[in-house]
């Protein structure tokens, strides 16, 4: 799962991703390359499993970053900058809400509003042009003979284009599961889940909370695949260098429980709806990236296809009440470690030991 972080020019999004991936990346004004990098997603259950089974490897989750040039609307109708945002499966928007008077705004003000509004425009835009192409193809095709696949889309491509034209992104439009099949060969990009992410200075990295409630108010309330998270890159790129003692002091003068970055993860994760199930032994602990609702069969293929295609039973327990047993074996005589067949829907923090042919 890929996330492409993007922003106007000078909101620090390529900042972000540093931080984010450990990836320096081209941050000059006017860069066009794309930067990939992975991001671990925090998650204490691996620690506390670790005490347990002293692993030689915790290996946590990972979320696909990719750092996006400056937007604007000229990028915006650039056929290869859209191809590089079609590819992606969410979009973390990175909003400026620092004061800098050597770094210019490209807007001249700060107004968070106004530049998530402005660029989420230009999707819907760009979303209904494809839409009126392919009507238009659509129209042409039904001439020759009547096609229900054809009609089924044309009706489909009808309600979307009636509701771009309302200037509404299709994140918020409700589809049925056949609707979005039909609209996944589009690659819509006002219909990926969106993450804003407010980029505010260390002057109010105290107000943190009070600024991301306000906003969320303000941008996310009643919008559907649509999250708020806020950030200060000033203190964040102060944490990297410091051991974890000195972090939770940083953070903690400053009012913050965590940090901005391990929020964003977070929330890009819960954003593409995934979840972690968790493997532990002595050789490793580590967690697994599935889609929340997956099967268990589906769980083992992501561990190894062969743990698919030969699956037989999977042994399974949340890792809390593992922990509290010590490990397998108490876990087994309390009867507390069960086996679930390949239909099973695997729980955010199960614990798995796959049995397979």
């Amino acid at each position: 799962m890929k996330t492409a972080i993007i922003g106007l020019p000078q909101v620090g999004k390529t900042s972000l991703f540093k931080i984010l991936t450990g990836v320096v990346s081209e941050s000059r004004v006017g860069a066009t390359k794309v930067q990939l990098g992975m991001a671990k997603v925090p998650d204490e259950r691996l620690a506390a499993l670790a005490e347990v089974f002293e692993p030689r490897k915790v290996i946590p989750a990972t979320v696909e970053y990719a750092d996006m040039p400056g937007l604007s609307r000229e990028a915006l109708r650039e056929p290869s900058y859209i191809g590089s945002l079609r590819t992606v499966d969410a979009f973390a928007h990175v909003l400026r809400l620092f004061d800098d008077d050597t770094v210019m705004h490209a807007e001249g003000s700060l107004d968070p509003l106004r530049d998530w509004a402005n660029i989420d425009l230009e999707l819907v835009v760009n979303d209904l042009q494809v839409v009126e192409n392919r009507l238009s193809r659509l129209a042409k095709d039904l001439k020759r003979g009547k096609d229900a696949t054809l009609l089924a889309e044309r009706e489909l491509l009808e309600q979307c284009r009636a509701w771009l034209e309302q200037e509404r992104p299709l994140r918020e439009m409700e589809l049925g599961p056949e609707q979005s099949r039909l609209l996944k060969g589009f690659q819509f990009l006002s219909e990926k889940p969106m993450l804003l992410v407010l980029n505010i200075g260390e002057e109010r990295a105290d107000q943190m909370r009070s600024l991301q409630a306000r906003y969320e108010a303000e941008l996310t309330a009643g919008r559907d695949n649509l999250a708020l998270t806020a950030v200060c890159g000033s203190v964040e790129s102060e944490l990297v260098d410091l051991d974890e003692d000195d972090r939770q002091e940083y953070l903690e003068s400053y009012g913050l429980a965590n940090s901005g970055i391990e929020r964003l993860v977070a929330a890009t994760y819960d954003l593409l709806g995934l979840m972690s199930f968790l493997t532990a032994g002595e050789a490793e602990c580590r967690a697994w990236t599935i889609r929340r609702g997956a099967s268990a069969v589906l769980a083992a293929g992501a561990v190894h296809t062969d743990f698919a295609k030969r699956f037989i039973r999977a042994e399974t327990i949340q890792w809390d009440t593992l922990v509290s047993h010590g490990g397998y074996a108490k876990a087994k005589q309390s009867g507390e470690l069960r086996l679930e067949g390949k239909d099973y829907v695997v729980q955010d923090g199960d614990v798995l030991v796959f049995r397979h042919g």
